[in-house]
């Protein structure tokens, strides 16, 4: 069982250990920061994207291990149309209801809880510790980061991003391409676009910066 992970960053160290405690016998990495990066930790860097594309009969699985939500879409869309076989890594440690369903090239890190009905998308990632309750529905390229908790029917839309230890009401929708704060405590709906913070989090506003008019 041969994987190869996009992606040699701390965040691509933590899905290669899952991926091994999972039972992948063998990690190569890639990463477009090749030649100048060959090695991530204990693990080689063999090249980039392009190499990888150039490989993929080479590997039983591949996976994207970049954090913004954006660009791994973009990634996995890419080896995908490549005929690249995405894999989906669960660490042994965290708990799956079977009667859950997790969408390929997902990763389920230690100790995270999906439970009973809740739908998880592609290129999803459910972080160290974060639970996703019953019935929630999780959407593309999603990331739930550590310690962060959605209630039961929570929605969350694709490329939607919770932070560490931030929480979500049950029946709540945070809209597409959202971020919650480290921490918030989401009580209402999320429109999409926007950032929210604080408890109970609110938008968060960003005032503009002051314009210099004077020419340079």
């Amino acid at each position: 069982m041969r994987l190869a992970i996009l992606g040699a960053s701390g965040h691509g160290k933590v899905v290669a250990d899952a991926a091994e405690h999972a039972g992948w016998q063998s990690v190569v990495f890639f990463d477009d920061a090749w030649p100048g990066l060959q090695v991530n930790g204990p693990w080689a860097v063999e090249g980039s994207t392009e190499a990888l594309i150039g490989r993929l009969t080479d590997f039983d699985g591949v996976v994207v291990a970049i954090g913004n939500n954006r660009i791994r879409s973009v990634k996995q869309a890419e080896l995908v149309a490549a005929g690249g076989k995405m894999a989906t890594i669960v660490h042994p440690s965290a708990t799956v209801s079977v009667h859950a369903f997790i969408d390929e090239g997902s990763l389920v890190f230690a100790h995270a809880v999906v439970n009973a009905c809740a739908t998880v998308g592609a290129g999803v990632i459910i972080n160290t510790g974060a639970v996703v309750e019953h019935d929630c529905a999780v959407g593309n390229f999603a990331h739930i980061s550590p310690n962060a908790v959605l209630a039961g029917g929570v929605t969350l839309g694709p490329l939607a991003w919770v932070g560490s230890c931030a929480s979500v009401r049950q029946l709540i929708a945070v809209g597409e391409a959202s971020v919650v704060g480290m921490g918030a405590v989401v009580t209402r709906d999320v429109i999409s676009g926007v950032t929210v913070v604080g408890n109970p989090a609110k938008v968060k506003v960003v005032e503009p910066r002051n314009q210099d008019t004077h020419s340079i």
